[in-house]
């Protein structure tokens, strides 16, 4: 995997668990009478609307961090910074999940945060998807801001339930007396020879519930400013997380910042076609991007960030000046991202292109073990480089 010239890998920090423990009975009104103890004294949760929280309208992580002296940090310890900020600035902030207490999370994203908050803002719970996301939605109801971390995002479809029929659908349905200010986060994407039940995307399940908000963060800096947002959200918000990115290195400001979360990112600007991805293949259009510079092509590369609703006001200022697009998701052809994102593109801009739209996706199969067959089912940079190749044509 090809990294942007900013980031590079570290050697892994954790192995994932396959198993939890469950040593935690979760006890949702023992948690709520214990968190919302503190909330008395706290004078009513800060609401930012959406321009208020982007800084300098989002600006590249390597631009905010080379204004400051900055720290560095790898993803999966951004996204810590941001939850342990947010739960020191706000007392009804709490974790539940598998072992994200004293083990720290099966990526170690939690680690730490037991010692610190106690075992009730940090609460461990049994593998019962279905109970402790519940439970984090009745939380979120009673005036607390959960976050529900899924082992693996593959399993949370045992709780399919609850975030689509409680968490996306309860603020309409109770005629807006609750609010649903729940995260919904963990490890997805396709990793290495974990095997299909693990290697799940749930964007395309997630995108049709009624009232969620989908995004996926694809750098430390924006990992730990969309961390931040959706902690802060009125809406249940679903962090995307991707389980091969957890180990990139970045350069992120000492100052507190946010990421807006219906904003895309301008990775790469560009003048012969946009290209349109997120999360993992992020890195991989940017490899393939090198290529297509030295065959003298100008592609202008967009991180769409927000899954949903999208950015069409970036993606369209974009598709009006190249007038090609090409979209590349990891999600699955059928159904997926990047079928909805095609679709709202030929709705909102269709007289501005000049081709078809082509979108690269995963193969609608079940993802294999065996590496070669696992490379196989995904986008590589070659396939990008073709397309660009045949859309210019």
């Amino acid at each position: 995997m090809a990294a942007a010239s900013s980031l590079h890998v570290a050697a892994p920090a954790a192995t994932p668990r396959v198993g939890s423990t469950g040593h935690k009975s979760a006890s949702g009104a023992r948690t709520v009478r214990a968190v919302r103890s503190g909330v008395a004294a706290w004078s009513g949760r800060r609401l930012v609307a959406c321009a208020a929280v982007a800084t300098k309208a989002d600006a590249p992580a390597s631009d905010a961090a080379s204004k400051s002296s900055g720290h560095e940090v790898l993803l999966y310890e951004a996204l810590r910074e941001g939850l342990m900020e947010e739960m020191e600035s706000d007392p009804t902030v709490c974790v539940f999940g598998e072992d994200v207490g004293h083990y720290g999370g099966s990526y170690k994203v939690t680690k730490g945060l037991a010692d610190k908050y106690g075992d009730l803002r940090v609460l461990d719970t049994p593998i019962a998807e279905n109970s402790f996301t519940g439970m984090g939605v009745g939380a979120g109801m009673k005036g607390l801001r959960p976050i529900v971390e899924g082992m693996n995002m593959g399993f949370l479809l045992l709780a399919y339930n609850q975030i689509s029929n409680n968490c996306g659908m309860l603020h309409y349905t109770s005629g807006g007396q609750f609010k649903i200010p729940l995260v919904i986060r963990g490890p997805g994407g396709v990793g290495r020879q974990l095997g299909a039940e693990h290697s799940q995307r749930l964007e395309s399940y997630f995108q049709s519930i009624p009232g969620l908000q989908m995004v996926a963060c694809s750098t430390p800096y924006n990992a730990k400013g969309l961390m931040k947002a959706a902690i802060r959200s009125d809406n249940p918000v679903v962090l995307f997380e991707h389980v091969l990115l957890y180990n990139l290195k970045e350069k992120i400001p000492d100052e507190e910042y946010v990421c807006c979360l219906e904003e895309a990112e301008m990775v790469r600007p560009g003048e012969h076609v946009t290209i349109l991805t997120y999360s993992r293949m992020r890195y991989h259009v940017m490899q393939a991007a090198k290529t297509l510079v030295n065959k003298g092509y100008d592609p202008e590369v967009i991180d769409i960030r927000s899954l949903k609703p999208f950015d069409l006001h970036t993606i369209g200022n974009s598709i009006k000046k190249t007038h090609r697009v090409l979209i590349v998701e990891e999600c699955m052809r059928t159904g997926g991202i990047g079928a909805s994102l095609r679709s709202a593109i030929i709705d909102n801009f269709w007289d501005y292109l000049d081709a078809p739209i082509m979108c690269l996706s995963s193969q609608d199969v079940p993802t294999p073990y065996a590496a070669p067959l696992e490379d196989a089912t995904v986008v590589q940079p070659a396939q990008i480089v073709a397309a660009v190749e045949q859309i210019c044509q």
